[in-house]
């Protein structure tokens, strides 16, 4: 039997499998698809947010906070990407002006430093700001994070301190018994004290299954644009318009390797997988942002793609023990702010969990740190140098649009939750994320992948099962 079986390798269920590692404890993390991080964290705006948004004394702003103040240490143990670059939320009209003055306000309570500007500094801080901007206001605790590369370094950080991860595992049947719970999956059956339900946008499912509280999932679509790291200077901060009581709205967003991201949408929809993009959604986000950014080079767009958030019908995070199932934590309803708030909702899962197994010891040889696959491209011509003499593997440029070696692409290969798949590759080291998007490279990242996984060529998966890319030879 385990201590605590987790369900759901995002942000959410790979932060508080490393939180709970701390502690000598069997741990079993459960996830229905072919990698961690292969849904909403693999698709949202990468924003850490300051806190000045959500309403005070909600979980969201609690928790908001808290994670932001958490992010740079986080960030430095793991070695994952991040930047405090800060944000701006832009007003144009005097009833936007208006909606600065609220968020001031708001900030305030929620304990959050944030400084009004006006045109001339927006300009100055932001030179492709819209010319007819008024005010501004300044965030600059926000920041950017490359998001499933966290997840990633969170769960590879877990397994390195003793916890189980089991792919392609979908959970079928959760039985509540006396000594905790049963639950029946594709692949197994396996037994828990203590259940943590991070299931993202089938939250509400499993907490029915298990025969917990009731609350409903609805999935909001986003669609964004990305633009090429030619056009990467666009903006240095986070770029927001006035928001909606619906949504952040659309908008402009350095990333950490680059790029720009312009989105997204926020469509409420019922299909709980759909991530297809629409004419008319990108025509929206088209639209929107050309109102906060002039000019924007839509010819520099490599990529579109859509994201699901799962909002709940409670307006905030659901982050506690069931009441009626005892012994199930539900972390549901993680929409935005949820990659910010992660580390604070790991902390706050941790802290239910050892009120429930008060049994729990710490684990002594709990090891924080985790070493991240070099980048080589970062590296000075001398540091370039010695690694090729170490390992000539480095000397090789996969992916020339982002100057990706074959060493990076073997080292994701054979870490813990090691890359079994092309878009695991292109999610670890970032080959196929450039201009050509994988047009020169993949043939090569598939070569790679078979010969270090010991499969042939044609059984490389593009991602989920059945996703091959290469049926047969065609001369055959």
């Amino acid at each position: 039997m385990y201590d605590v079986v987790i369900i759901g390798a995002g942000i959410i269920g790979s932060a508080a499998a490393r939180e709970l590692s701390r502690y000598q404890a069997d741990i079993l993390v459960l996830e229905k698809e072919n990698d961690i991080a292969n849904s909403t964290t693999m698709a949202n705006s990468a924003i850490v947010h300051s806190g000045y948004d959500p309403v005070p004394g909600t979980k969201k702003a609690k928790f908001n906070v808290e994670g932001n103040r958490m992010y740079p240490e986080i960030c430095k143990e793991l070695q994952v990407p991040f930047k405090q670059t800060g944000s701006i939320t832009l007003a144009f009209t005097d009833e936007e002006v208006k909606t600065l003055d609220e968020m001031e306000a708001r900030s305030k309570k929620n304990g959050v430093p944030v400084r009004r500007i006006k045109r001339d500094e927006i300009l100055e801080r932001e030179p492709n700001v819209k010319r007819n901007v008024r005010e501004g206001l300044l965030a600059e605790t926000a920041g950017i994070v490359g998001p499933w590369e966290l997840a990633i370094a969170y769960m590879e950080n877990a397994m390195e301190n003793g916890v189980e991860l089991s792919l392609n595992n979908r959970v079928k049947q959760i039985h509540k018994e006396e000594s905790g719970f049963e639950i029946i999956t594709n692949q197994n059956r396996y037994e828990s004290r203590v259940l943590i339900n991070c299931a993202g946008v089938y939250a509400d499912e499993i907490s029915a299954m298990a025969g917990g509280e009731k609350f409903n999932i609805k999935p909001r679509s986003g669609q964004y644009f990305v633009l090429d790291r030619n056009s990467g200077s666009l903006v240095n901060s986070v770029i927001f318009p006035c928001p909606t009581p619906e949504s952040k709205g659309v908008l402009v967003v350095p990333t950490v390797h680059g790029n720009v991201l312009l989105g997204p949408t926020s469509v409420e929809r019922e299909n709980k997988d759909g991530l297809e993009t629409t004419k008319e959604g990108l025509d929206y986000v088209r639209t929107k942002v050309m109102q906060l950014v002039d000019p924007i080079p839509f010819r520099d767009v490599i990529r579109s793609f859509t994201g699901l958030r799962a909002t709940s019908d409670r307006d905030d995070f659901i982050i506690e023990e069931s009441v009626k199932c005892p012994g199930m934590v539900n972390v549901a309803g993680i929409d935005s702010p949820g990659l910010t708030s992660a580390p604070a909702i790991a902390l706050e899962v941790k802290k239910i969990v050892t009120e429930i197994l008060k049994d729990l010891q710490p684990d002594l040889a709990f090891h924080p740190y985790r070493q991240g696959i070099v980048s080589f491209k970062s590296l000075s011509v001398e540091e370039k140098e010695r690694l090729i003499g170490k390992d000539a593997r480095y000397g090789n440029v996969i992916c020339r649009c982002e100057t990706i070696t074959e060493g990076e692409i073997v080292d994701a290969i054979h870490r813990k939750t090691g890359a079994t798949t092309v878009k695991g590759i292109k999610k670890r080291v970032r080959p196929g994320t450039g201009r050509c998007q994988g047009g020169f490279c993949e043939p090569r990242v598939v070569e790679i992948l078979a010969r270090e996984l010991g499969v042939s060529r044609e059984e490389v998966l593009y991602d989920e099962p059945g996703s091959y890319i290469l049926t047969g030879r065609t001369k055959d």
